[in-house]
């Protein structure tokens, strides 16, 4: 039978940890998501506003953390970015 070094145990120990990570933060990331989209069907602008930037912060977070590129973070704020803005400039 092989020989388990320390360092293999150690790196699976790792990963479990980093994986149990990630999959809150994005978990987070979704809720928080699906708050501003369920705010500007409702077409609340002071709400959807809020859930902007509770959103744009949790996508910031998840980008430094690593769980999602910068680039995606980037392109999702933008996006919700506007539906929130068209929303407060049709009513």
């Amino acid at each position: 039978m092989a020989k388990v070094h320390k360092s293999v145990i150690k790196r699976a120990r790792q990963n479990e940890v980093r994986r149990e990570r990630n999959n809150a933060v994005r978990s987070s990331l979704r809720t928080s998501i699906r708050k501003l989209l369920k705010a500007i069907d409702s077409g609340d602008v002071d709400a959807s506003k809020n859930e902007l930037s509770q959103a744009a912060r949790a996508l910031g977070k998840a980008a430094s953390k690593g769980v999602i590129h910068r680039n995606q973070a980037s392109r999702k704020i933008s996006r919700l970015t506007r539906r929130v803005n068209a929303l407060s400039t049709s009513t």
